[in-house]
């Protein structure tokens, strides 16, 4: 089972990473821009969920666009899920006690790189080949 050690080491592992709270959780912004946090069930969402909300530590992950958002939906609806709050927006919900942490570096790089400026994203990918 990976952990916010495995979601912070990750994180602060990309270029021109850094960690803030907000709302005395944690959140990972490139530039001022964040892509990845913290995002426990609110009221509204276990109204919404209802029976199928889940328990456990969740992590909001930025994704490129509502396609790539659908994507991962309809791949692995064990690990990815959504909310109403979160309608028309381009980000996931992810059960940490249920991704693999090859998958939980994915999403997050691919995070990274929704939010990262160009410039930085594309020395970035030419970095790693």
């Amino acid at each position: 089972m990976v952990s916010w050690d495995d979601v912070r080491r990750i994180a602060l592992g990309l270029p021109e990473t850094n960690e803030q709270m907000s709302r005395g959780r944690p959140f990972w912004r490139v530039r001022d821009k964040g892509f990845v946090w913290e995002r426990p069930l609110r009221q509204t969402d276990l109204r919404a969920l209802g029976d199928k909300a889940p328990e456990g530590p969740i992590l909001g992950a930025r994704v490129e666009h509502r396609i790539a958002k659908e994507a991962l939906l309809a791949d692995d609806a064990e690990v990815f899920f959504t909310t109403p709050h979160f309608d028309g927006y381009p980000a996931i919900l992810v059960r940490l006690e249920r991704i693999s942490l090859e998958l939980l570096e994915e999403v997050i790089v691919e995070a990274w790189l929704a939010r990262a400026p160009t410039r930085l994203a594309e020395a970035y990918l030419q970095a790693r080949g």
